[in-house]
């Protein structure tokens, strides 16, 4: 019978985390042959390649679940030492959460705070957009994430948040100069939007749903940071679909305006997490069921 050395894993995972062998090598206080040699001793003993020689260095599927499996033992190791040792001076946990900028930007962090503050552990943030969220869990680079997808993967368990709902916002300003004549299809072509990234389909559904518009409609700023998105239409420079919970107090002092008050997006958001959770990965879950479902919309 197969059984995996850890100490293997060890190199995956600095290699991956890392993104590069020299860099795993400095972590690991090996020569990068070393490295490298662990990782295809690995491999051979699973009869299959674990990593994608790429750059930065990725993982097949095999290495996705061996390396989530490596987490889960990690931590479930910690967690187990610190409670029959009972020492004061018990390691920081680290947990590795994708999470979406939205949530970060609004009640993810706050929610979090008195935990992070009475435990030790330390919170490391993959951000990515919520439909994009699950392929960091699933690829072992994250222990939970924030989601729109309902479905598990193998292991784990989903447990429904709350719906976060995003209005269509820009300033007074903004209104003068492309909205005067109404929110309209032919304003909203002309009208310089922002986006996320690339693949951020939000604004692009909401008006191809309202308005009949097909994508890639009208200039589009890429800015990857909800809070530049509150910050450039604050200033005029474009319109945005934004979280309600982001902009209540910009919207109560007229700062900005929701120009299409009647018509709003809702999506779902789940978290995804281990099905076996002990310790103060449980207790962070807890949070953040408790707070998310204080913060969104049921």
């Amino acid at each position: 019978m197969k059984h995996i050395d850890y100490k293997l894993v060890a190199a995956l995972e600095a290699v991956v985390g890392q993104g590069s062998f020299e860099r795993a090598a400095n972590q690991l206080c090996i020569t990068q042959s070393a490295v490298s040699q662990r990782i295809k001793q690995l491999e051979q003993i699973m009869a299959q390649p674990l990593m994608v020689r790429s750059q930065p260095p990725g993982l097949t599927e095999a290495g996705q679940k061996v390396l989530g499996l490596y987490q889960r033992v990690a931590m479930l190791e910690k967690d187990l030492l610190n409670d029959i040792s009972h020492q004061d001076n018990e390691q920081h946990v680290a947990m590795t959460l994708a999470v979406n900028a939205d949530s970060v930007a609004t009640w993810l962090l706050p929610g979090l705070a008195t935990l992070l503050k009475d435990e030790k552990i330390e919170l490391r943030l993959l951000v990515e957009d919520e439909s994009r969220c699950l392929d960091k869990m699933r690829r072992g680079e994250a222990v939970a994430a924030i989601s729109t997808q309902a479905h598990p993967l193998p292991g784990c368990q989903v447990t429904y948040l709350g719906e976060m709902r995003y209005l269509c916002v820009c300033s007074p300003d903004f209104i003068k100069r492309y909205f005067s004549k109404g929110v309209t299809r032919e304003t909203l072509t002309k009208a310089p939007v922002i986006a996320f990234d690339f693949l951020d389909d939000i604004h692009h559904n909401f008006l191809q749903t309202h308005f009949d518009l097909p994508h890639g409609t009208g200039p589009c700023h890429i800015i990857p940071s909800s809070e530049a998105f509150v910050v450039m239409a604050k200033a005029g420079v474009a319109y945005c679909m934004v979280c309600e919970l982001q902009v209540k107090q910009e919207l109560d002092s007229g700062e900005l305006v929701n120009i299409l008050p009647n018509l709003q997006d809702s999506r779902p958001l789940y978290w995804h997490h281990w099905v076996l959770e002990t310790g103060r990965l449980k207790m962070l879950s807890q949070q953040v069921i408790k707070y998310a479902r204080q913060a969104l919309h049921s």
